[in-house]
């Protein structure tokens, strides 16, 4: 019998909610199984933003955040995707990131590394790092 720690991480597609649609102030927020309104920021979304529901990230206690670069996504879609990458951030709030990143490296990923000051310590990981993020994660391996 294996044990829980032995058991090998989990890998490939992870199903988001979207909480913010690229290019909007309005965002929302995933509470109680659906997706509630929450305030209105000053600048819009550069991305499609949102969380993998049911994942906490330890870092803040709520859900892992996540993004997917591309066009527009309605509030409260729900996209089954496989990590592309993982935006790595100094306090350990980490965002997942989906989509073809060599098809974003001059628009969707600039904006998003620039959405972060400087003190964040922003930088872009690939695929590997989210995966390896993920498993980390209380419940993920």
């Amino acid at each position: 019998m294996t044990r829980l720690a032995e058991r090998p991480p989990r890998e490939g597609p992870r199903e988001g909610v979207v909480e913010w649609t690229r290019g909007t102030l309005e965002r929302f927020v995933w509470r109680g199984g659906e997706v509630v309104p929450y305030r209105t920021e000053p600048w819009p979304a550069p991305v499609n933003y949102g969380c993998l529901p049911g994942i906490l990230n330890p870092a803040d206690g709520a859900e892992v955040d996540a993004v997917w670069l591309g066009e527009p996504r309605p509030v409260g879609e729900r996209v089954r995707a496989t990590p592309a990458g993982l935006l790595h951030l100094a306090d350990g709030d980490h965002k997942v990131v989906f989509g073809p990143l060599e098809e974003h490296h001059g628009g969707d990923l600039l904006a998003l590394l620039a959405w972060f000051p400087p003190e964040r310590g922003a930088r872009l990981e690939g695929a590997q790092a989210a995966e390896d993020w993920l498993a980390s994660l209380p419940g993920e391996s």
